[in-house]
């Protein structure tokens, strides 16, 4: 069984659902099979979510300058049960925007680092409409980390 890899998203729009149909599409590859994955919306994942995977993907619309309520609210639940115990793991984040999200990557690699976990690949944000070049961008976000838990990183 190869390493697992949980998706944890807040997709409310049809923007922010694209762009996880678009990782999820990048992660299902077929030289990526042997990567468990595992999706969960923000609301609904856990602690032992946490616990179980090898890294994760983060994923989040900006809200008021800040990420999703509902992201926020998964990194409440989780905090201090994760705190020591995911050190080290990679993660990825992807984020949509009307026209900045600043706010809200900086509010998730703020988090993350005090998990300590470490970044697998660039964030990807996408601002405005949803077009091909992002598509591709979400795509390559899960392809790149599901290839990076394959090689142990």
């Amino acid at each position: 069984m190869g390493p697992t890899l949980l998706v944890v998203h807040h997709s409310p729009t049809e923007a922010t659902e694209r762009l996880l149909t678009a990782l999820l599409d990048g992660i299902n590859q077929p030289e990526l099979a042997d990567v468990q994955l595992v999706v969960r919306e923000a609301l609904a994942a856990t602690a032992d979510d946490v616990l179980r995977a090898d890294g994760y993907v983060l994923g989040t619309p900006t809200n008021f300058g800040y990420m999703s309520g509902a992201l926020k609210h998964f990194f409440d639940t989780v905090y201090e049960d994760c705190l020591d115990a995911s050190v080290g793991r990679p993660f990825g984040l992807y984020v949509h925007g009307r026209n900045d999200a600043t706010g809200a990557v900086s509010s998730v690699e703020r988090i993350v680092a005090g998990l300590r976990w470490k970044p697998a690949a660039e964030t990807f944000v996408c601002l405005g409409a949803v077009d091909q070049d992002a598509l591709d961008g979400c795509w390559n976000l899960g392809a790149s980390i599901a290839a990076r838990l394959l090689q142990g990183l």
